[in-house]
């Protein structure tokens, strides 16, 4: 059966930092292709990040590059987001997507995810 778990959400100050973790069982993420997208509420999943399986491609967003980088350990199982100067509009649900390296609208939500982690950015 098929989990991911993401974590590493919390509260941080605009401009701060805080590095997401998903972990992955019930199937071996070292195959997979792998996202982080993120929900507003009454808002779609927004594509955040994308890493290739073998971490030979990845892309951001243009709202996030050069603050956040998506990073993975195979051997774990387990995929990262380090983000860094987060803002106030960032302050939201995050997700690990399986299998998919980017994905725009409606079409991020045919992908299997957690139940996310809550990111708080206040001062």
């Amino acid at each position: 059966q098929v989990q991911l778990v993401e974590s590493g959400g919390g509260l941080a100050q605009p401009g701060g930092s805080l590095r997401l973790s998903c972990a992955a069982s019930g199937f071996t993420l070292g195959m997979w292709s792998m996202s982080w997208a993120r929900q507003a509420p009454g808002q779609g999943l927004e594509w955040v990040s994308g890493i290739y399986s073998d971490s030979t491609k990845i892309d951001y967003a243009d709202s996030v590059k050069g603050r956040f980088t998506i990073s993975r350990d195979n051997v774990q199982n387990t995929l990262y987001l380090q983000m860094n100067n987060l803002q106030p509009e960032e302050a939201t649900l995050y997700y690990c997507l399986k299998g998919v390296f980017s994905c725009e609208g409606p079409v991020c939500d045919d992908f299997e995810r957690g139940q996310g982690t809550q990111v708080t950015v206040s001062s």
